[in-house]
C-alpha cells in the first residue's frame, strides 16, 4: 500500500477515518490473498505482471497534512489587541482624551455655577439652550455614524473638541436651574461611583457586555418614561426616573468599560483606532449619570 500527498484532508472532519479503515480493509486481504501463495518464484511472476501494478496503484491512498492554521488561530493573529502593548496604549489614549473632556467641561459649567451675570442671562432667554440643541445632535450623530471621519486625524480630535464644548453648554443651561451646592454634591457624587464602577470593572470575573441588548432596551424604555414625565407632574414618578436612570447609566459605564479592556470579555471587538469612539462612549456615560445624581438631589432636598 503506498501513501501519496497530493490532496488536502480536514482531519477535524472525519475524512481521514474513513481512509484508515478502507487501508485496513485492503491490507488485510493483501494479507490473506499471500496466505494461499506457496510457490517461492509467485513473487517473480508478480513483478511481470502489468495487472498487479495496476492492483497495486488502484490500493494507494492520498493523504496531506496541511499545516493551516486553525479558525481560533487565525482569530488571534487578527485581532490587533492581541498585543499587550497595543492595548495598553488605547487605554491610555482613551483615559486621556477623557480626562480631557471631563476638565473642559467642568471648566465651562463652572462659568455658569459661578458667574452671576452668565446665570441670570441664560434664565432670562431661554433659545440659548434650544438653539445648542440641534447643533450638539448633529455633531454627535456624525461621531456615531461616519466610521472612516472619526479615525481621520486631525478631524476627529475636531469634531470631539467641538462635541465636548457643546455638552459643556448644554450643563451649564441645565445647571443654573440647581444651586452651587447641589451641583458641586453631584460631582463628587459622580466621581465616586465613576471611580468605584471602573475599578469594579476592571476587576470583576463577570461580563457585561453581553447586556448590550437588555441596556438598549431598557434605554429605550427609559426615554419614552422621560417623554411621558412632561406631561405628568409626579415627585414619585420623577424619583423613580432618576433612579432608574442612575442605575442604567452605571451598567452602561460598567460595559464600556470592559470593552476598552478587552481581554476575556465576549464583545471586546474595539478597533485601536477608535479611541475617540471609546472616549465618547464614557464620557457619555458619565455625563448622564451626572444628571441623574444630580436630579435626585433636587429632588431630595
Amino acid at each position: 500500500m503506498d501513501l501519496e500527498v497530493s490532496e488536502p484532508i480536514d482531519f477535524s472532519s472525519g475524512d481521514h477515518q474513513h481512509l484508515v479503515r478502507k487501508a485496513a480493509d485492503s491490507n488485510v486481504q493483501i494479507k490473506s490473498g499471500q496466505s494461499y501463495t506457496t510457490s517461492p518464484s509467485e513473487p517473480q511472476k508478480t513483478r511481470g505482471n502489468p495487472h498487479s501494478k495496476m492492483k497495486e496503484r488502484a490500493d494507494s491512498y492520498v493523504v496531506q497534512i496541511s499545516d493551516e492554521t486553525t479558525p481560533n488561530d487565525s482569530n488571534n493573529l487578527a485581532n490587533p489587541f492581541s498585543d499587550s502593548s497595543v492595548r495598553r496604549a488605547f487605554i491610555i489614549k482613551v483615559f486621556l482624551i477623557l480626562s480631557a473632556q471631563l476638565v473642559v467641561t467642568g471648566a465651562i459649567v463652572s462659568l455658569f455655577l459661578f458667574w452671576k451675570g452668565l446665570k441670570s442671562w441664560v434664565l432670562k432667554n431661554a433659545w440659548f439652550t434650544y438653539a445648542i440643541l440641534p447643533a450638539f445632535f448633529v455633531v454627535l450623530i456624525v461621531l456615531a455614524c461616519c466610521g472612516k471621519l472619526r479615525r481621520q486625524v486631525p478631524a476627529n480630535y475636531i469634531l470631539l473638541g467641538l462635541f465636548t464644548v457643546l455638552q459643556g453648554l448644554l450643563l451649564g443651561a441645565v445647571s443654573v436651574f440647581y444651586n452651587a451646592e447641589e451641583v458641586l454634591w453631584a460631582t463628587a457624587a459622580t466621581a465616586v461611583v465613576t471611580l468605584a464602577l471602573t475599578l469594579f470593572a476592571l476587576q470583576t470575573k463577570w461580563d457585561f457586555t453581553m447586556l448590550n441588548g437588555m441596556l438598549f432596551v431598557l434605554l429605550f424604555v427609559l426615554i419614552i418614561y422621560g417623554i411621558l414625565l412632561l406631561f405628568i407632574r409626579s415627585y414619585w414618578l420623577h424619583l423613580l426616573y432618576a433612579g432608574l436612570g442612575t442605575i442604567i447609566f452605571s451598567l452602561y459605564l460598567v460595559m464600556d468599560v470592559q470593552l476598552m479592556v478587552g481581554g476575556r470579555h465576549h464583545h471586546s471587538d474595539l478597533d485601536p483606532e477608535e479611541y475617540v469612539f471609546a472616549a465618547l462612549n464614557i464620557y457619555l456615560d458619565i455625563i448622564n449619570l451626572f444628571l441623574f445624581i444630580l436630579q435626585l438631589i433636587g429632588l431630595g432636598r
